[in-house]
């Protein structure tokens, strides 16, 4: 590697670590509804939402409500998406001409923009029109962040009220965390983006003459606009078909870095902002101590697997399918960072990553992408780990778990574990069904431990809700697009239902002080178990199936074969 790869490593984080904390500090002022520097130039447009919805942002729900709401307006959100899809040839804004999307394809489509999967069985460029492209993807980029991000701050509002019947207003979380945080942020992005190079216009496509003189299609469009919130929400759709890898989404050195930094940052910053929000700094730096020390030691893995010589192919290492104007380590770095914060997006093929990288970055998803995750989603998943943490070491110490203040009982760990346990049985179910049924092999590149790596892969990131996939497998089949809508469906709600369910029994609890016996959350020894319980969990759910996977690559790549 070269040494400007080092230095790119070591600013993305020096950078993280600035940005991050007064990050997180203001998105806990926009939720707790106090006066910050964008009241003033945004305030206006939050009430002009507010009426045009019919929204009395003073009213608050219960979790049941807050839940139905949610569930409600996700649904409207996939037969927008659908309808859009599917009329797209009817409708202005296509310059290409290109024709309706086909109806398993849009359903696809749509449930997997709105639950922030956008996972894409499609080439953006051939397939989506600019209207499309604009009112429907980059729009549900927005809102499908806006969502995670509701559900986390919902969850910090259960947990600090106390003997409460409500745990706040959806459309008060959805509206402020579009209008003052996703908004701005991506405003500011794209304009970064467009000063580098990335494409934003209305042009039609151009057609050109190659030095060869043969034709080549240049695609136009709005892309910066919805790269940047593709990268902020954790969405990852990209506007052409191969994603960041493309010169006209991620020209240069710099815009590769700003988006890199776009995925990590919300991410990083919710536990600074869920501790303001509960009253409980320490945890909250606490829960992103565990998050750095996984990602961490997950990156050196990938890191090091990546620059060590490969006797399959003679002791030199792969460059196959890396992005050769960045280097290995962007590569490698950015295969990471998406799979992490359930992002999605790739500047390089996931699936010519070295047998441990894939398999440590299938290894993210499958822990239920709690390092950094995605917005919002990550914190609340990790709260769930967090909450099984403090119930084993009550078991050990024989005393009734408490987590901040609050008494965890079976209602809690029922909750809890339903979120942990549902999405690993249902990528396990579906990617044993795919491998025993003729529909599911059928449209299968490679055999061997390396097929097995893209199935698994595909329903890992569709349950997780991430949007990357390994190259080979053709999942835009009847068998694939209703299997993996049912995944992305269930692996999004079989998490949010609970966690609204859990924020609503907490806010109804009362405060117990601290006292002798009392498992504290703040220290290393919350984080040194925290991350104990998070890998042991992995561990014991899909060890079997990863040594089938990419360790049996691995070592088969060390005795120099390939199956």
């Amino acid at each position: 590697m070269e040494n400007t790869e080092y230095v790119q490593l070591v600013a993305l984080m020096a950078t993280l670590l600035v940005l991050g904390p007064p990050i997180g500090r203001y998105m806990a002022s926009v939720y707790e509804g106090k006066p910050h520097f964008l009241s003033r130039p945004l305030g206006r447009l939050e009430s002009l939402s507010y009426r045009l919805l019919g929204i009395n942002s003073a009213a608050e729900m219960t979790w049941q409500h807050y839940c139905a709401s949610l569930l409600i307006f996700n649904l409207f959100g996939v037969i927008a998406l659908f309808l859009l899809q599917i009329c797209q040839s009817m409708l202005p804004l296509n310059p290409a001409g290109l024709p309706s999307v086909p109806g398993w394809l849009a359903l696809n489509t749509a449930v997997s923009f709105v639950t922030n999967t956008n996972w894409q069985s499609y080439s953006g460029e051939v397939a989506m029109s600019q209207l499309t492209q604009m009112l429907g993807l980059a729009a549900q980029n927005f809102i499908s962040a806006a969502t995670g991000m509701s559900v986390a701050v919902a969850l910090a509002r259960g947990i600090s009220r106390k003997s409460a019947p409500t745990i706040g207003s959806f459309w008060t979380d959805l509206t402020r965390s579009i209008v003052y945080i996703l908004l701005p942020l991506s405003m500011i992005l794209a304009l970064l983006l467009i000063s580098q190079g990335v494409v934003q216009n209305f042009s039609p496509n151009l057609v050109v003459k190659t030095l060869e003189g043969s034709e080549q299609i240049l695609p136009m469009g709005p892309a910066a606009s919805q790269i940047a919130i593709k990268q902020l929400g954790s969405n990852g759709g990209g506007f052409f078909g191969v994603n960041s890898a493309h010169p006209f989404e991620n020209p240069t050195p710099i815009s590769n870095f700003l988006q890199i930094l776009a995925i990590l940052l919300i991410p990083f910053a919710t536990p600074i902002m869920f501790g303001r929000l509960i009253g409980n700094k320490k945890h909250g730096l606490a829960i992103l101590a565990a998050m750095l020390v996984l990602f961490g030691v997950i990156l050196a893995v990938g890191l090091w697997s990546e620059v060590s010589s490969n006797p399959a192919i003679g002791n030199i290492s792969a460059m196959e399918g890396k992005e050769v104007r960045f280097g290995v380590l962007s590569s490698a770095l950015w295969t990471v960072a998406t799979t992490a914060t359930s992002n999605g997006s790739v500047n390089a093929m996931i699936s010519s990553m070295s047998p441990l990288t894939g398999g440590v970055a299938l290894l993210n998803m499958l822990l239920g992408e709690v390092v950094f995750g995605g917005v919002g989603s990550g914190l609340y998943g990790i709260v769930m780990f967090a909450i099984l943490t403090v119930f084993i070491a009550g078991l050990m110490v024989g005393r009734t778990p408490e987590y901040l203040g609050k008494k965890i009982e079976a209602r809690q760990i029922k909750f809890a574990v339903i979120a942990i346990i549902a999405p690993s049985a249902v990528i396990l179910t579906g990617a044993a069904i795919a491998v025993t049924t003729k529909a599911g092999l059928s449209s299968i590149l490679s055999s061997g431990p390396h097929g097995l790596s893209e199935i698994l892969y595909a329903f890992g990131s569709t349950v997780g809700n991430n949007g990357s996939a390994f190259s080979g497998l053709n999942t835009n089949t009847t068998f694939y697009n209703i299997a993996l809508v049912i995944c992305m469906l269930l692996g999004r709600f079989l998490i949010i239902v609970p966690v609204l369910g859990i924020a609503g029994s907490l806010a109804a609890k009362k405060i117990t002080p601290p006292s002798p016996g009392t498992f504290p959350v703040e220290g290393g020894l919350f984080v040194a178990l925290l991350i104990g319980v998070i890998l042991i969990v992995g561990a014991l759910t899909y060890f079997p199936v990863l040594s089938l996977g990419p360790i049996a690559e691995h070592l088969l790549m060390l005795s120099g074969r390939t199956f």
